[in-house]
């Protein structure tokens, strides 16, 4: 297998992400009792399917990856230093938002109680994205409309009717199809035609290279949000979702993300006309910059744990 080795710049605890995925509803992520983070999926490019297995012992550790790439079906084993397997190594990282320096992330406690107290609740956890924005933006096409165990449900069932099978520390697993692969199905159950249509234009899209993480990461917010926009079914919404939780924008607000919006409102006291103002709660989240994705992030994990508690 190919290897690859990610020293955490500032706080990060690969059990986190771990527990994150696990009640993360698009990754139906199955529970892993020993330890090791298992990922199935496209390349940026489209051209292969990596499986992995990620291990940290301990927070401060570094996190070890093992990794196939699979290519027309054939595992492959890429030499360090090699093209593919920098290109790999870049997407593991950030997946796990491991790109980012986060050295300064804990300074952003000492004028913020409510962001103390989300990162003493949440210790280590960064965001894990989607896999790259094509699967993000898939995400929204799927889930547009529908509940959201139902979209996951769809989402997996086309992972294990039309995506590749790949080893990943272990266990066999079914990867989302790369663009190429989703391109030609013209029956999805769950899913209306203009849904397929969308899907399509979007794995055209892909292909074409307008969905590629670091190009949108590059461009000031609005210019990529405007162009993701510009996508068949995505709008202002799923832009967002699509840079901050596809590419891994660390300092996108969310302005149009209600659940964040309602949880900065609970916890930071704020009045209804408050709350309601988007450009009031843009200016309290400019605190948070750079991290302005990773704050809100925790806001919603936050509102998701106290959501299952009253379950």
């Amino acid at each position: 297998m190919a290897a690859a080795s990610f020293t955490p710049a500032g706080p990060f605890s690969l059990a986190a992400s771990i527990r994150f995925l696990e009640s993360f509803t698009p990754a139906s992520y199955d529970h892993t009792p020993d330890g090791v983070l298992r990922l199935a999926f496209p390349t940026d490019d489209g051209q292969a399917v990596i499986g992995c297995g990620l291990r940290q012992k301990e927070a401060a550790d570094a996190v070890h990856a093992e990794y196939t790439l699979h290519i027309d079906g054939k595992v492959t084993h890429p030499a360090a230093g090699t093209p593919a397997a920098r290109a790999a190594r870049a997407q593991i990282a950030r997946i796990l938002s491991l790109d980012v320096d986060a050295t300064g992330f804990r300074a952003l406690a000492d004028t913020d109680p409510v962001v103390a107290d989300l990162q003493s609740e949440f210790p280590g956890l960064r965001p894990v994205l989607f896999y790259s924005p094509y699967e993000a933006a898939a995400w929204t096409i799927i889930g547009n409309r529908i509940h959201r165990s139902q979209a996951a449900h769809i989402k997996a069932r086309l992972a294990e009717e039309h995506g590749q099978v790949v080893e990943a520390a272990g266990r066999e697993l079914h990867a989302f199809p790369t663009p190429s692969a989703l391109r030609p199905i013209n029956h999805i159950p769950g899913l209306t035609d203009i849904k397929i249509e969308r899907l399509h234009a979007l794995a055209d899209a892909a292909i074409e290279g307008r969905l590629d993480a670091t190009q949108l990461r590059a461009q000031p917010v609005e210019f990529a949000l405007t162009d993701l926009r510009e996508l068949p079914g995505i709008g202002p919404f799923s832009a967002e979702l699509i840079l901050i939780r596809g590419a891994g924008h660390p300092d996108v607000f969310p302005a149009n993300e209600p659940r964040v919006h309602k949880a900065m409102a609970t916890a930071y006291g704020l009045d209804a006309a408050t709350a309601a103002d988007t450009t009031r709660l843009v200016a309290i989240a400019d605190a948070w910059r750079p991290y302005r994705s990773w704050i809100a992030l925790l806001l919603r994990a936050r509102a998701q744990d106290q959501a299952a508690a009253r379950r």
